[in-house]
């Protein structure tokens, strides 16, 4: 299988898991809380409980969150229980976080809810290029953060992202100013330089675009 970047998925053993199809993208690291409602998820969520407490979230690419019927990203990201609470109605109300990358091999039946076999996606070691592309995105951030406070001075100071520059390339691209389908673009690139090039390149667009919007000249 050939992801987004042309990079071939190894032959590693695929795994059958669990699968929730969202509009957003979940990266490794970050935190997505979830309410659990439509029947077939609530399903899915007993049985992840009773079990390893791990699903794969995935991008719907066209179609909708509830009712089935659409269409998805082969690239996820398995999400781990950490909180659950089961409502008196049979709804869940969830804290997860993103643990790793995966890629989908094959999509199962939707009966009684998705499911894919998928296999590892690791990322490969980080490099001392690694090193320097995340210090292009922390610019980049700081210059974005910058302008955007000019707006609105209620605007958090930019983030901190750890040393390692593959955790701070998803812990960037988790909280970078940009939509699902760029996201998803982020979370394909198979290693760490590579994702960090390209979040700084979509962060420096929004710097223009916030100049623009400013009316500030370079």
């Amino acid at each position: 299988m050939e992801l987004a970047n042309g990079d071939l998925v190894d032959s590693a053993p695929a795994v059958t898991m669990p699968m929730f199809p969202l509009g957003t993208v979940l990266f490794p690291y970050a935190l997505l809380p979830l309410h659990v409602f439509e029947p077939r998820y609530r399903l899915m969520m007993r049985h992840v409980l009773e079990g390893d407490h791990e699903f794969g979230v995935v991008l719907i690419e066209r179609g909708s969150e509830v009712g089935g019927g659409d269409t998805r990203f082969d690239v996820a990201t398995v999400a781990r229980v950490v909180q659950a609470a089961e409502l008196p109605d049979g709804r869940y109300v969830l804290a997860t976080v993103g643990m790793r990358r995966v890629s989908v091999r094959r999509w199962l039946a939707d009966d009684p809810y998705p499911r894919a076999e998928v296999v590892a996606l690791d990322d490969p070691p980080a490099s001392a290029l690694d090193a320097a592309a995340r210090e292009r995105v922390v610019d980049a951030f700081a210059r974005v953060t910058e302008l955007a406070r000019r707006a609105d001075p209620r605007i958090a100071e930019p983030p901190v992202f750890d040393a390692d520059p593959v955790r701070a390339s998803y812990e960037a691209a988790a909280v970078a100013p940009i939509g699902p389908l760029d996201s998803q673009r982020l979370l394909a690139t198979r290693d760490a330089g590579a994702r960090l090039a390209l979040l700084a390149d979509l962060v420096e667009e929004r710097v223009v675009d916030l100049r623009a919007r400013l009316d500030l000249d370079e």
